[in-house]
């Protein structure tokens, strides 16, 4: 299956990340959001970051160029129909995700696959609701994409051989490396991932530590790179929250239940850097913490 166009659909932090690794990798990319600003300051930040590469001398000069002549943008979600494959990259939440797809579908190709970026949401529900289940998968990049080598490959229930290898196809071009995971809550990174985050809410909310004192516990005597509370900041609280829900609504679970500190931070609006609180300050020089 010969893919050459690729549709992102959200421009956000997600988005623009995947836009920029498929333009530096050659393909065609149509960029679309709801909101033009979005679209503006995507262009801006792609721009910034592959030329952060040009001076470290990971890409040339002329790579940029052609990368960001490669990427188009629209506010009609309509014009990425056409694309060979569509990449999903809306916000954690399944009726949005659906909205999407079931307005794409009257302008998709034949041969057009449907993949989402979702950190958790069942693929195989997803792809229920579009007339190509079996070209549908999930296509899970981390943050940030330019960054991070790993993409989860999810297959659903009905997704057929050719899609899936053509997939793999698409990651080695990437040049990043593919882990097959099943189509059960969260997958595996965020699985993993996401309840030592929630662990440390908790032991937070107990008391047993500071916001500085777990952070620098896991990442003095863990060798973790940051620190968990540190991460769910920089993940976003609120996505953190929507992940642990997905875990808790699917697995009928009580030890994925999500701590109540959590909640209580998404609730003040506080969730994380993109709104420069969460249980980090950031609105000064330094990242203050709020416990």
């Amino acid at each position: 299956m010969d893919i050459s166009s690729v549709g992102v659909v959200g421009a956000g932090q997600m988005g623009n990340g995947i836009a920029h690794v498929f333009a530096l990798a050659g393909y065609h990319v149509i960029l679309t959001d709801v909101n033009e600003a979005a679209l503006t300051n995507a262009i801006a930040l792609i721009d910034r970051n592959i030329e952060r590469q040009v001076t470290r001398g990971k890409v040339s000069a002329e790579d940029k160029a052609a990368a960001m002549s490669r990427i188009k943008t629209t506010l009609v979600l309509a014009e990425v129909g056409p694309c060979d494959l569509i990449i999903e990259a809306a916000t954690e939440r399944e009726t949005v995700k659906q909205a999407i797809f079931e307005d794409l579908l009257p302008h998709l190709k034949p041969h057009t696959i449907l993949t989402s970026n979702t950190s958790s949401i069942s693929i195989t529900r997803l792809a229920s609701r579009t007339d190509r289940p079996e070209k549908f998968m999930g296509f899970h990049f981390m943050n940030p994409v330019p960054v991070m080598q790993l993409v989860e490959l999810i297959r659903g229930i009905a997704t057929d051989q050719e899609t899936w290898d053509a997939m793999h196809a698409v990651v080695r071009k990437l040049g990043k490396t593919a882990a097959s995971a099943e189509d059960f809550p969260a997958f595996i990174v965020n699985r993993i991932l996401m309840p030592m985050i929630n662990e440390a809410v908790y032991t937070l909310y107990e008391g047993v530590g500071s916001v500085k004192s777990i952070d620098e516990s896991l990442k003095l005597g863990a060798n973790h790179p940051m620190g968990p509370l540190e991460l769910a900041d920089f993940i976003g609280l609120d996505t953190c929250l929507a992940i642990m829900n997905v875990l808790h609504d699917g697995l009928a679970d009580t030890k994925y239940r999500p701590c109540p500190l959590l909640t209580k931070y998404v609730e003040a609006g506080w969730l994380g850097r993109k709104t420069q609180r969460g249980f980090y300050d950031y609105r000064g020089e330094t990242p203050v913490p709020t416990r």
